[in-house]
C-alpha cells in the first residue's frame, strides 16, 4: 500500500468543497476504536476498496458515490439500476491502490468506509486521510466470524441500523445452520479441497489465508500447506500427492480444461467429477471480494461439500440471498446460468 505524500494531500485538501467536511456530531467507534465523526445520515460514501464496496451496496446503496472497479455486463442484471452507470473511482487500499485524490475530493464525499484487514498499516492510513482531507474515514473488520457484527456496525454508520440488522441476523443463521451440519461430521471425514486459481489451476491460498477462509469456514480441509499465509505457486505433483476429494475453482478455462489434462487425471477430485466452478456474478462466491457476497458462497459449498446432508434447495437459497442483499430476486434462468447447471 502505498502511502500519500502532504503535497498530494494538500492537493486533495484544496479540492474539498464544504459538504466534504459537513459533519453534524455523530460520534461512532469503529472496528479499531477510534472515535469518529460521522453525519447522522451519510448521503455521499467512499469505499476505499472492494469489500468496502459489496457491503456499501447491500446495506445502502442510494449513498454510493462510485465503484472501486465498475460493474461489467454480466453483472448488470443482478445489480440495482441505480448503482449500474456509477463511476469507476479505483480503490484506496489494498494491492494496486489506484485511486486519485483529486476524483475522490470531487465527488464530494462525506465519508469514507473500508472492511478488511485491520492492522497498523491501515489504521495509520485512515488517520492521515482523515486529517488531511477532512473526511471521516471509518474502519471495519472484513474477518469472516465478525461478519454479523461488522453488517450491524456498518449500518449504525451508516445510518441504517434496521437494514444492518435484517442482514446481520441472516448472517448469523447461515452460519449457525453451517455450524449445525458439521457437529454431524466428525472432522476426518470432511472433504480435503484444493481452491484452484488461475487457467492452469497452480496458484493456491494457504491454510489460513483470507482467500481460503471460507473452504476453512464451512469445514472443508484446505491441503495447501506453503510457507505463506497467501496465495502460493504450486506443481501439478504437488496436488497430485495432496490428493484433494474436491476442487474448487474460480477460473472459467481451467474448470473447462482441467477433465482432459493428463496431469490431473490421478487427482481424485478430478477422477470423480468433483471440480466445481465458484459462481462469479456480479460478487465472486469464494473471495472476490472477501465481503458479504461469501454467504452466498458458504450456501453453495454447503451443498457441493456436503451434497448427502445439506438441507433445502440449493436454487432457492441462492434466489433468497440475492434478492435480501443484492435487492433483485434471479429468474430460474438467471440461476441457471449462474449456478452453472
Amino acid at each position: 500500500m502505498k502511502l500519500f505524500s502532504f503535497k498530494v494531500f494538500a492537493l486533495a485538501l484544496a479540492l474539498a468543497t464544504p459538504a466534504a467536511f459537513a459533519l453534524d456530531g455523530r460520534s461512532v467507534l469503529d472496528a479499531t476504536g477510534r472515535e469518529v465523526l460521522v453525519p447522522a445520515e451519510p448521503a455521499r460514501v467512499f469505499a476505499a476498496g472492494p469489500p468496502a464496496a459489496t457491503l456499501l451496496y447491500t446495506l445502502k446503496p442510494e449513498a454510493m458515490v462510485g465503484w472501486v472497479r465498475a460493474p461489467r455486463g454480466a453483472d448488470l442484471p443482478f445489480l440495482l439500476p441505480q448503482v449500474r452507470e456509477l463511476p469507476e473511482l479505483g480503490r484506496l487500499t489494498g494491492r494496486g491502490d489506484t485511486v486519485n485524490l483529486e476524483v475522490l475530493l470531487s465527488a464530494q464525499p462525506d465519508l469514507i468506509v473500508d472492511y478488511g484487514t485491520i492492522n497498523p498499516t491501515y489504521i495509520d492510513l485512515a488517520g492521515r486521510v482523515q486529517e488531511q482531507t477532512g473526511v471521516p474515514y471509518a474502519l471495519i473488520d472484513g474477518s469472516f466470524e465478525a461478519m454479523p457484527q461488522a453488517i450491524r456496525q456498518m449500518a449504525e454508520i451508516l445510518g441504517v441500523p434496521e437494514r444492518g440488522e435484517t442482514l446481520a441476523a441472516y448472517a448469523e443463521a447461515r452460519l449457525a445452520e453451517v455450524d449445525a451440519l458439521l457437529e454431524k461430521i466428525p472432522e476426518d471425514q470432511r472433504p480435503t479441497v484444493y481452491l484452484a486459481r488461475g487457467p492452469e489451476g497452480l496458484e493456491s491460498p494457504a491454510r489460513g489465508s483470507i482467500n481460503a477462509e471460507i473452504i476453512e469456514r464451512v469445514g472443508g480441509r484446505n491441503v495447501t500447506v506453503a510457507e505463506t499465509r497467501g496465495l502460493a505457486t504450486v506443481s501439478p505433483e504437488q496436488v497430485l500427492a495432496w490428493a484433494p476429494e474436491v476442487v474448487i475453482t474460480i477460473d472459467k478455462d481451467f474448470a473447462a480444461k482441467v477433465g482432459a489434462a493428463p496431469e490431473w487425471s490421478g487427482v481424485p477430485a478430478v477422477a470423480e467429477g468433483r471440480v466445481y466452478l465458484a459462481p462469479a456474478t456480479p460478487f465472486g462466491f469464494i473471495d472476490s471480494p472477501p465481503s458479504v457476497n461469501r454467504l452466498a458462497g458458504l450456501i453453495w459449498l454447503t451443498h457441493k461439500l456436503y451434497p448427502e446432508q445439506a438441507e433445502g434447495d440449493l436454487r432457492a437459497k441462492i434466489a433468497e440471498f440475492y434478492e435480501l442483499f443484492y435487492g433483485l430476486r434471479p429468474d430460474e434462468a438467471q440461476l441457471t446460468a449462474l449456478l452453472g447447471e
